[in-house]
């Protein structure tokens, strides 16, 4: 194995080209992956030893999962497909108001 300098071009597995930078992990454990990733969530998979995979998240809180359920997509997307096809109207909400207090 040769260690490549700054940046350099390696052969992935699948032969594929890829950029090969080199970085050390500091004392505390941390490597940066550059400015550009600044804030974002990352997967980290150690694939085997010394190896690890580091792939782009997005976390979904646990109390909005509810949210992701098929009953709550189908019920989400018939309300999109309505509100797509039914033309906006001003409210009137002394009329809301007074419908609501007849119980109706």
């Amino acid at each position: 194995m040769r260690i490549a300098s700054g940046n350099d071009i390696a052969k992935s597995c699948h032969n594929a080209v890829v950029p090969v930078e080199i970085k050390t992990i500091g004392n505390s454990g941390q490597i940066s992956l550059g400015k550009e990733h600044a804030g974002r969530t990352v997967v980290v998979e150690e694939v085997e030893s010394g190896v690890w995979m580091i792939r782009t998240a997005k976390v979904i809180p646990d109390s909005e999962m509810w949210l992701h359920t098929p009953e709550v997509r189908a019920s989400l997307d018939r309300a999109l497909e309505w509100s797509g096809k039914t033309e906006r109207s001003e409210s009137d909400l002394n009329a809301l108001k007074r419908k609501v207090r007849r119980g109706k």
